[in-house]
Formats: C-alpha cells, structure tokens, sequence
C-alpha cells in the first residue's frame, strides 16, 4: 500500500510537469484541485496539533516518570530537534536553492508577514485565551496551550483520565481524518503544481536538486557532529561502536521510511549492540519513535528557506526563530501522524506567513527526503538511549 502510494505520488509529480509544459497558461484550470488539497490541509491543522501534542506529553505516564526518564529523554529530543532545526535553516542559506527564480502565486507579490520583535514573539506564544488562539488559528500559541494542558493531565491523574482518554479519542480520530486527507496527496500535487509548471516554465523544478544535495549535507553533519558528540561527551560510548550498532536499524529506516515499522529492529541493536536496558529503551524508543523527528526537523527548516527564497520573501529575525520554535515544538506530537513531515511544514509555513503551494515542490521529492529523515530520526532514538542510560559507563562500573 506504501509503495502504491509512494507510485502515486510520483507519477502525479511528473503528470504535473508534462501537463503544465504542454498546456502552458491553461494548466490552471486543475488549480481548484490544488486548493481544495490546501483547505483540507487547513481543516485539520487545529485539532491535530491540539490532541497530538497533548497525547504525547501524556503519553509519558506518570510525572514521576516523565520527570526523571522521560525528562531527560524529551529534554534530549528538544534540544536535538533545535539543532537540527537549526541546521536545516543554515543549510538553505547556504546552498540558496530557492533563489534565482521569483514565483509569485496569482500574479500577486508575497509580502513577509509583520512580526513584533523577538521579546514580543515570545510572550506572544503564551495565550490570553486559548479559545481565541484555537478559532483564530495561532498555532505556537495552540502548541504551548497544548503542552500545558498534557502536563497538567498528568499532575492530575487519576480524575483527570476522562479529559485523557478524550484527548486519546479525539487524536485517533485526527489520524483517521489525516490519513483520509493524505490519500488526496496525488490529486493536491497535480493540482497545484501543473499551474505553476504552465505558467513559470520547467526551470522552475531546478532548485530541487539544490534541496536534495543541501538535504543529504545537513543529514551528515547533523549525525557526525550532534550524535557523535552527544553519544561520546553524555553517553561515555564511542561514536564508532554507536554507529556500527545502530547502522542496521538506520538501513531498515532508510528502506522503509517508517519509524514505527524499524522498532523492533532498533529495540534490538540498542539492546543487543549498544548494551541498553531493556527497561531504557522498551521506553524511550517508542517515545521517540512518537515524539523525536530530527530528520524532519532539518527537513522543515531547508524546506522553509527554500520557500521563501523561491517566492522572494526575506525572512525577518522573529520569523526564523518562529520557525525554529515551532519545529522543535511540533516535534512533541505531529511525528505520529501520516504524513507528519507535510503536516508540519503546513504548519511553519503558515506560522510565518509563506504560500502553502510551495509544498507541491517540496511533496514531489519527499520520497527521497524522507529516506534521509527517517534514518536519522532512528539514529537519534538510539542516541537518547545511551545519553540517558550511559551503558558504557556501566560496562566499566561492572568490570
């Protein structure tokens, strides 16, 4: 079913391009198909992240044990996903692959949306009423209203399991929906991207190769700096027994593309290679595999950046560090939904006021990001298990 899907999208990424060359200008009669892909997006965005992220930091069990295992876990993954974040946006500045050609959806200019400052930005992801950030949209101020909320379930216990276990309905019924959304993936990409095709040309579809090749660089330094440096300071193991453990799991992701389809295999190597309890990593790899997504951190970052320089939009100081806030936020619950990378650059994208077509680009060549973001979202699973547990400070306690 994967793979079929997987065809899919391929082919209506290609349909799009042949479609847009030969019709020219008249490729915008598919256009409605695009916008109707753009308002289902919209649709869920709200609930989803909503229950998502209150399921997730729920999902931890008691505070006890999201304190001391489970806060030095999600504390790993925030900081983490920040750099690699972090990363994803030097690396579109630095390979510009958006640049060169200015899009202008609708003929009309994309004007950067006003922002307050820096101090302003942050007191303005607190909410002075949560209502109106859910109505209105507000998606940094959803997300900390959403966190809160899961904290304060979890202080609460037991009485408050009701408002868990409606959180808990409400999210399957968000996967449901999304995954239903996520089929039309296909139908939104032809849509959208056969008008810009028609009307800017194929030279439009040259900055991808720039993404893909500032992709794969920003995946490599993130895992030889970050993890190696995480693994070999917090964890006391060597980078190289880390990576030649964890290498067969990273493979399974790569194939798969599935975090939660290479659990089993990363269970395995963390315990069998890295030496990792079975306690430590029966926890945190499926909080990870729920909560941790440095790879689609990165992605969204260079994804952002490639969007805005292709629509000739100069991102403002606050913007970034709304982007950068915001992917590492999001991280805590979209990586369990289908298509969380998509979902999540929806998200940014409208966080910062940048043109939702762009992902009809970015979507056509997700397979092959998502082979890259995917292995490192297990890599960094693995690497917060020997960071919290320091498996080879044990092996020498023990010899």
């Amino acid at each position: 079913m994967r793979k079929n899907f997987v065809l899919q999208i391929f082919a209506a990424f290609i349909l799009a391009i042949i479609a847009g060359l030969i019709f020219g200008e008249r490729a915008t009669v598919v256009q409605p198909l695009g916008d109707l892909f753009l308002r289902l997006i919209k649709f869920i965005i709200v609930p989803l992240i909503l229950s998502t992220i209150v399921v997730g930091v729920t999902g931890a069990g008691n505070i006890n044990k999201l304190g001391k295992l489970g806060g030095k876990a999600i504390s790993y993954f925030l900081v983490t996903s920040f750099f690699a974040i972090t990363l994803g946006l030097i690396a579109g500045f630095v390979f510009q692959p958006g640049k060169g050609i200015d899009v202008t959806p609708g003929g009309e200019a994309v004007e950067p949306a006003a922002t307050d400052g820096v101090i302003a930005t942050l007191l303005n992801i607190i909410p002075t009423n949560p209502i109106e950030a859910l109505t209105t949209g507000a998606v940094l101020q959803i997300i900390f209203f959403a966190i809160f909320l899961g904290v304060a379930i979890t202080l609460v216990g037991e009485k408050a399991q009701p408002v868990q276990h409606f959180f808990d309905g409400l999210a399957e019924i968000m996967y449901k929906i999304t995954g239903i959304v996520m089929k039309l993936v296909p139908l939104g990409i032809f849509g959208l991207l056969a008008p810009i095709v028609g009307t800017h040309g194929a030279s439009v579809l040259m900055p991808l190769i720039k993404v893909i090749i500032a992709m794969i660089v920003a995946v490599i330094i993130h895992v030889a700096v970050v993890y190696s440096t995480a693994v070999k300071l917090l964890g006391k193991m060597s980078p190289l027994k880390f990576f030649k453990g964890i290498f067969p799991a990273a493979s399974v992701a790569f194939a798969t593309c599935s975090s939660s389809g290479t659990l089993p295999v990363t269970m395995k190597n963390t315990q069998e290679n890295l030496g990792v309890s079975k306690e430590t990593s029966s926890f945190i790899l499926p909080l990870g595999a729920t909560i941790n997504m440095d790879g689609t951190a990165i992605y969204q970052g260079l994804a952002v950046m490639f969007i805005a320089q292709y629509y000739g939009v100069d991102l403002t100081a606050a913007q970034i560090l709304i982007v950068m806030l915001m992917g590492t936020l999001a991280s805590i619950g979209a990586a369990g939904v289908p298509g969380a990378g998509l979902i999540m650059l929806t998200m940014v994208l409208t966080a910062v006021n940048l043109p939702l077509e762009g992902i009809a680009l970015v979507a056509g060549i997700d397979r092959i990001l998502d082979m890259f973001r995917t292995s490192v979202n297990i890599v960094g699973d693995a690497s917060a298990c020997v960071v919290v547990e320091k498996p080879g400070t044990e092996v020498k306690k023990g010899a």
